[in-house]
């Protein structure tokens, strides 16, 4: 006789199996089912290995599982995320091939197994069931692409991990921004308690988990999204919350000390077996709070996978940790160009005015400075004074008399940006003190690769990634030298489209792909490009770069050839056309940030009218 769990998982297991196999008829579909057997699996429990011999396929009846590959560098590397209705382990069972990937279960799963030896008699006395299965086959290698490797959620537990912190009061506000996406259950201990019928002296045995479980499974089935408060200690309860979030956010007071929380000692770093959720560590802040501080000794101290801060009493920063949540989210990408970066100001004043929000940023060279400065969700106003005034300071005016190793010092950008990070948001700001999700690109030289910068000091980032080889000299860091990302990747899409979270891209690029055509059969002596350089501009011979832009421009040749790519990663491409404006043109500040600014107006209501898929306020 089926106990009640059992009866439970099969009425599920005959609905996925309806709906990954809707071809076949109730008979195989019947026999299918009594040939699979139940598989329990633990939170952070391995499924299968890599490498090792397909013995079976499974269907994930609750909870959700990861995949990992190993390319031969000793380095997993995230595949998919597989939540219920999902089969997992066929291609090895069809093909006879070892395992593709090792399989991990991201919480507390319940499994259906398939053999080797059922599968090759349901194959052999069906022709019905090789045939669905070869279109569900299809169906993934057609769909897998275009899918994020970072699945949504569905159930999230919120773990407050400083004391006072008020869960519910956090639950309720993030299920009214959740509601916009799917309808979302609120579950605290008691409410789960009372529908399943326990005693408040919480019961600690299998029977009780049980039905706690079929509980859960049951309002996912019926949500899109299942919300778990956990209690302020680590109670059962907690305990249980923590096992059976696809994400555990862990909600923390900014402005308390880092020190961990009973909770995570107890449960997220003792000794049982970690569970393999990503761990989200919100950092909640007063609604008058200007800038965040210390983050770093916040991310010090725990393994989580990633950071937001959130004002609470703010619905704009609520609905951004909600399109975080449900991979919805909006990255703005910044192209790096020297000057022609001044541009970027204006398409982001365009936005603001459009109602559009982006939550994450991401940029390289002077793209990294300015979105640096859309992160730091100031107002707009006051963050392009700050700019004004120290890029009319002419940063790249100091030249080497002995360029041994850049043509210039690179002394007065360095105080540029420090004075403009310290009017903003204080001395010592790091990346991750941002309000916004921060990424910038630079080019490690030591190890010739491209250098994806998202924590440590802003200024030292920044200057990194502007630091143009030859004109600019390189930044330290950790032994290494960095340049300019733009060597690499001048506008990197490829980055923020990888985010945990980002569901769209908005994507600024400064180079309009015109080809520079040179009329002239030879080059021009020394003495000649002398000469003509003493002519006024629309009387000069020689149509040539000068040394500076010759080598800014030829650094950013690699990423010009990846333009394209880059381009159709975007969802909202915009490219000033911003005519005669040079590379070191920093006077000329203003014009250039009105260019970008209408410019992106007019793109912007075009796309308006197009009913383009943008995330507005």
């Amino acid at each position: 006789m089926e106990t009640a769990p059992q009866l439970h998982h099969d009425r599920l297991l005959q609905q996925h199996l309806r709906e990954l196999l809707p071809a076949a008829d109730a008979a195989v579909l019947d026999d299918l089912r009594r040939r699979m057997t139940w598989v329990e699996l633990a939170g952070g429990a391995t499924l299968m290995t890599q490498g090792e011999p397909g013995d079976a396929m499974y269907v994930v009846v609750s909870g959700r599982l990861r995949a990992y590959v190993d390319d031969g560098d000793g380095l997993p590397r995230l595949v998919r995320e597989m939540g219920r209705g999902h089969i997992v382990g066929e291609m090895a069972l069809l093909t006879g091939e070892p395992r593709s990937a090792t399989v991990v279960a991201i919480r507390d799963s319940v499994l259906a197994r398939l053999d080797r030896s059922d599968f090759d008699a349901l194959i052999a006395g069906s022709a019905q069931a090789p045939v669905a299965l070869a279109r569900v086959m299809v169906h993934r290698v057609r769909t897998e692409p275009h899918q994020s490797r970072f699945a949504a959620p569905v159930t999230m537990a919120l773990l407050p991990i400083s004391d006072g912190v008020d869960a519910a009061d956090v639950a309720r506000r993030l299920a009214a921004a959740l509601g916009a996406f799917g309808p979302v259950a609120v579950v605290d201990g008691a409410q789960a308690r009372d529908a399943c019928g326990l005693p408040d002296a919480w019961p600690d045995d299998a029977a009780a988990r049980r039905r706690l479980a079929i509980h859960l499974d049951a309002l996912e089935a019926r949500h899109a999204f299942v919300l778990l408060v956990g209690d302020a200690a680590p109670t059962p309860w907690t305990a249980l919350c923590s096992r059976h979030g696809d994400e555990l956010l862990l909600l923390a007071d900014a402005t308390q000390p880092p020190a961990l929380h009973a909770v995570e000692r107890e449960l997220l770093l003792g000794p049982a077996p970690r569970t393999e959720a990503a761990q989200l560590l919100v950092l909640l802040h007063p609604a008058e709070a200007r800038v965040p501080h210390g983050t770093r000794a916040w991310l010090r101290r725990r393994p989580v996978t990633d950071h937001v801060h959130v004002r609470p009493a703010l619905e704009r920063d609520i609905a951004r940790l909600a399109r975080l949540l449900t991979r919805t989210a909006v990255g703005l990408v910044l192209a790096g160009g020297g000057a022609r970066g001044l541009a970027h100001l204006g398409v982001v004043r365009a936005l603001h005015e459009a109602g559009v929000e982006f939550d994450c940023v991401g940029g390289t060279s002077i793209g990294a400075i300015m979105a640096a400065c859309a992160a730091t969700d100031l107002p707009l106003p006051e963050v392009t004074a700050a700019a004004r005034e120290a890029f009319l300071a002419r940063p790249t005016s100091d030249y080497n008399w002995l360029p041994l190793l850049s043509l210039i010092r690179g002394r007065r950008l360095r105080r540029v940006v420090e004075r403009a990070i310290a009017r903003l948001l204080g001395a010592g700001a790091d990346l991750e003190d941002l309000w916004k999700g921060t990424f910038v690109v630079a080019s490690n030289f030591s190890r010739a690769s491209e250098e994806v910068i998202a924590h440590g000091a802003l200024d030292r980032a920044l200057l990194a990634s502007c630091a143009i080889p030859g004109a600019l000299p390189p930044v330290l860091h950790d032994g290494d030298l960095l340049c300019d990302g733009g060597t690499f990747n001048n506008f990197p899409v490829d980055v923020m489209r990888a985010r945990r979270g980002v569901g769209r891209v908005i994507g600024v690029d400064l180079n309009p792909g015109k080809v520079r055509h040179v009329d002239l059969d030879e080059l021009p002596g020394t003495w000649a490009l002398l000469r003509d350089r003493w002519r006024a501009r629309a009387r000069r011979r020689y149509r040539l770069p000068s040394l500076t832009s010759y080598l800014m421009n030829v650094t950013i040749l690699y990423s010009t050839s990846r333009q394209r790519r880059a381009r159709e990663l975007t969802d909202l491409y915009l490219c000033p056309p911003l005519e005669r404006v040079g590379m070191l043109d920093w006077h000329r500040f203003d014009a250039i940030e009105r260019q970008g600014y209408e410019y992106a107006r007019g793109v912007l209501a075009g796309a308006s009218a197009q009913r383009a898929p943008l995330t507005t306020a």
